[in-house]
Order: structure tokens, then sequence, then C-alpha cells
């Protein structure tokens, strides 16, 4: 029997993962301007007070790991923390957003609720230890590329300067070129360390699938999320768009927003089955 960790981490004061509410982490991949930031967030807020889920508005103002320099990486870390702060101020929601280099940390913690480690950056243990220095919470996404029971060593790098506050993310490993698999035994592996969240956009991604970009196989997003809700995990991470196919990253494996509701409501409702059977 695989033992799980009991404890619950505070994502913000009012939020906790490992709790009896699942937690939604979503917003479109990238800040591209604060008019889809506001639609995005208001309308998944909306969804979440509906459906009884705690919700964390994401948004990237940096994509540093684009495939071709000639990809849009976002609007930049001054104009991203402007429009970030912006949301949080007008909709009243927490923030979560990427950090790729250790002096971001500092600046960008006095604006966002939760910094996130992207998958290709949890061996960094400079970022891993100024993103806790900051005494906000940390989520670190598992490296495509790592064993699964090898992510207690970045949650405890985050511990190791007196931070608790974090938790993994899962989004698939590399099988071959241009595909992802998610290997279900990596959630409750995972889930012996911190809680776990369950990335179900970036799950379907492609990497360079498409030719100088990545592509995405969103119509298989279900699928992934169902049986990570049954697997057992604390919360989910989901990308989405009011128009994937202009969006300017990440595209083809967004959810559009008008889509949201229809899954979200399916998701909880398998969620709360599979929580009955992991606690």
């Amino acid at each position: 029997m695989i033992e799980k960790f009991d404890k619950k981490v505070h994502v913000t004061d009012s939020i906790q993962l490992g709790g009896d509410k699942m937690v939604l982490f979503a917003g479109p991949c990238a800040a591209e301007s604060y008019d889809l930031c506001q639609e995005v967030g208001a309308r998944v807020k909306g969804l979440c007070e509906k459906h009884g889920i705690d919700y964390i508005f994401k948004a990237s103002f940096d994509k540093a790991n684009r495939t071709s320099s000639t990809s849009y990486r976002g609007s930049g870390m001054d104009m991203g923390l402007e429009i970030l702060s912006m949301v949080k101020d007008k909709l009243k929601v927490p923030i979560v957003t990427d950090i790729h280099e250790s002096y971001q940390a500092k600046e960008v913690a006095e604006v966002v609720d939760v910094l996130q480690i992207p998958a290709y950056l949890c061996r960094q243990t400079d970022l891993l230890i100024a993103a806790a220095r900051t005494g906000k919470a940390v989520k670190i996404k598992r490296g495509q590329f790592m064993a699964p029971e090898d992510m207690k060593y970045a949650v405890d790098k985050v511990k190791s300067v007196d931070n608790s506050n974090v938790f993994l993310t899962e989004r698939g490993a590399s099988f071959g070129y241009h595909n992802l698999v998610v290997d279900m035994r990596a959630l409750p592996i995972m889930r012996q360390f911190s809680p776990v969240v369950f990335d179900v956009t970036h799950s379907v991604q492609q990497p360079g699938g498409a030719g100088g970009s990545s592509g995405g196989q969103r119509e298989f997003a279900p699928y992934l999320a169902k049986a990570a809700a049954a697997v057992g995990v604390d919360g989910f991470f989901i990308e989405t768009h009011p128009e994937p196919a202009k969006a300017l990253s990440d595209g083809p494996n967004m959810i559009p927003l008008d889509e949201m509701e229809s899954f979200l409501k399916m998701l909880k409702e398998v969620w709360q089955v599979g929580r009955a059977y992991v606690n």
C-alpha cells in the first residue's frame, strides 16, 4: 500500500490543497492582454463559484521555453505583472504564474500568490530556493524526464529554507519524439511527498510537434482528466481561451472557454467519487 502525504498545503490563506474541496488553476497560456485575462478569469471564477471549486487564476508573462526563437513569448515581465495585478484587483482572485530565473522570484512574488516552476526547470536548485525564500506557495511541475519518486528532492529543496507550502504537478513524460504520455502511477507516488495537481492541457501537448511550434490533442483531455480524478489528485491545472485557434501560445491543447462549464462539472463529479477512495 502506497502511503500518502496527509497534511494540507496552503495555496493562499483561504485555499488549501489536500482538503475536501477541489482546487482549479486556470486561465490562458499567456497574458496576451488585460482584456483576454479579464474575460477568461471572470468566466472561470463564476463557474467555480457556481460549482463549489476553489479558483486560482493562471497566465504567463513569459513563455521562455518556446520551440522557435520566432514564437510568441509573452508580454514581458513588467507588462505581464501589471496585467496580473489588475486581474487580481478586479476579480479578487489569487494568481499563479511561472518564473524562469532566480532574480525574478522576489519581484513576481510581490504580485502573485503562487510561484510556478516550469517542468524543464524543476531540478534548478537556485530557482527553487529563490522561490521558496519569498514565502509564497511553490508549485513545481514534474519534468518530462524525471522519475516521479525523484520529485521528492525538489520538494525537499523548497522545505530546506522553511517553506512547507510546496506541491507537485503532473504533466506527462516524454514518449519518443513530439509526444507525451501520462503514467498514472506517478500520481500516488508523488502524493507521498506533497499534494498533487494534474495538468490537464499540457498532458495532451505535443512539444515541437507542429513544425517550429507545439501541437496538441485536446480531444484526449477529458479522458486523462477523468483518469487522474479517479486515481486521486488534489487539484487541476487547465489552460483555456475563448478562441484557441487564435491563441498566441499553446492553442492546440487549450480547452475552449465555452466548454469549460461542462468540463468542470464532469471533472468534479468524477473527482468526488475518486476522492472517497483515496482519503
